[in-house]
């Protein structure tokens, strides 16, 4: 431990947590001067003891405070650290229902209280703010976990939906940052939790999940066969209610199937699934939220873009994007929807050899939701393209941009 710089870790997520020398002087039961001199290097940290109870407060795994230093991304918005991907990761690696099958569970956070942070959690991720996200994520995973371990007979269901729910954010925020194996444990945990909450809504909006990291992974034909599947299931009428809901997941099935089609080519089976989930979203009569999908109209002419632009079509995808989508019902969807359709038509535009408008885009995405386009690897990619196939020096905004996402010729 002693050739360990143990202080500046403890100062890293001190940071991190937003918390002054004070306040965790205070928590810790310390003075701010044994803090400073811990931080510096000057005092040794040689008892566990104090090690774990730091660890507890800065809500971190003991081995993080002792392994290596964490391995910092070198963008503006600092969007993700490896450091935070093992935290995730040992979040996810948590079995708290197991443990309380043996023994009794902690107290765990109430479950108004927990919804709340829930709730939170899919607007940090609905805006965009991706780095808050992440940092807040390993917290409301454990307190999500030690609910749904600790709340039995009617609350049970309640509890297992808000854990169903941290595990769908996990994945899709992971799946963004380019961690797809860990975005695939996540929504195949929140698939398992779903048949607990008895809620075949969020086990259908959690598939949707599963298949976006497959898909990711580079298995897109099981993800389609998986999404089609599910979405016949759950498709409106006969037994099924025709609710707002329902409409919603199933459309987002449909359009998370087309997106699967578009990678392994299948135009005829992109253009079937976007139809059908464009006569769902008629049926919803407007853009809506419900299970937290986005789901409507404009959303399927989004769906539209993007599918085109996996087949290699960038014309069609900015003929959509010009023709089909309206700007007021546009500007009305939250931050990540539409800097994730931007980031899609910048690729179409670099599709079709317009890199000036390429980086028009970029730019309005990154005005939207900066993280979108400086935290995302398929960002960089785009960005790297139009800095290279650009002819002299780049416009001035797009270089700015470039090199806030560190992306260089």
């Amino acid at each position: 431990m002693d050739e360990l710089p143990i202080g500046r870790r403890v100062a890293y997520w001190r940071g991190r947590r937003k918390m002054s020398q004070q306040v965790f002087a205070d928590r810790l039961g310390k003075s701010k001067s044994w803090v400073d001199k811990v931080e510096r290097g000057v005092r040794r940290l040689d008892k566990f003891s104090v090690l774990y109870e730091i660890a507890d407060i800065l809500q971190v795994d003991v081995q993080l405070l002792m392994g290596k230093d964490p391995e910092r991304r070198t963008d503006a918005l600092n969007c993700i650290d490896q450091i935070e991907v093992q935290e995730i990761r040992a979040a996810l690696e948590r079995y708290d229902s197991m443990s309380a099958y043996f023994d009794a569970a902690p107290s765990p956070p109430p479950l108004d209280d927990m919804r709340k942070a829930v709730n939170h959690a899919w607007l940090t991720y609905q805006y965009g703010r991706y780095g808050m996200l992440t940092r807040a994520l390993p917290k409301l995973l454990r307190d999500a976990q030690a609910a749904d371990a600790a709340y039995g007979g009617e609350r049970a269901p309640e509890a297992a939906h808000l854990l169903g729910q941290v595990y769908q954010i996990a994945s899709s925020v992971l799946r963004k940052l380019g961690e797809c194996e860990l975005a695939w444990l996540a929504a195949d945990r929140s698939m398992a939790v779903a048949q607990r909450a008895n809620d075949p809504l969020l086990a259908g909006i959690a598939t949707t999940r599963v298949c976006a990291a497959l898909v990711a992974m580079g298995r897109a034909r099981p993800a389609l066969e998986l999404n089609v599947q599910i979405a016949n299931r759950l498709a409106p009428g006969g037994s099924n209610e025709v609710s707002p809901a329902r409409l919603s997941v199933y459309g987002m099935l449909l359009l998370q199937g087309a997106m699967a089609a578009s990678r392994i080519g299948d135009t005829a089976s992109v253009d079937d699934l976007i139809n059908c989930a464009q006569e769902a979203a008629v049926l919803l009569g407007g853009d809506h939220n419900h299970y937290w999908t986005s789901f409507g109209p404009t959303n399927v002419e989004l769906h539209r873009a993007a599918a085109a632009v996996e087949l290699g079509d960038g014309g069609r995808a900015v003929e959509v994007h010009q023709l089909r989508i309206a700007e007021p019902s546009f500007n009305a969807l939250l931050p990540e929807r539409r800097a994730h359709h931007l980031l899609d038509i910048a690729r179409g535009y670099a599709q079709i050899g317009d890199v000036a408008n390429a980086g028009e885009m970029l730019l309005l995405g990154d005005r939207l939701a900066p993280s979108e386009i400086r935290c995302r690897p398929i960002a960089h990619e785009v960005m790297s393209d139009i800095l290279r196939r650009t002819r002299g020096a780049p416009p001035s905004p797009v270089a700015e941009l470039a090199e806030h996402m560190g992306v260089g010729v």
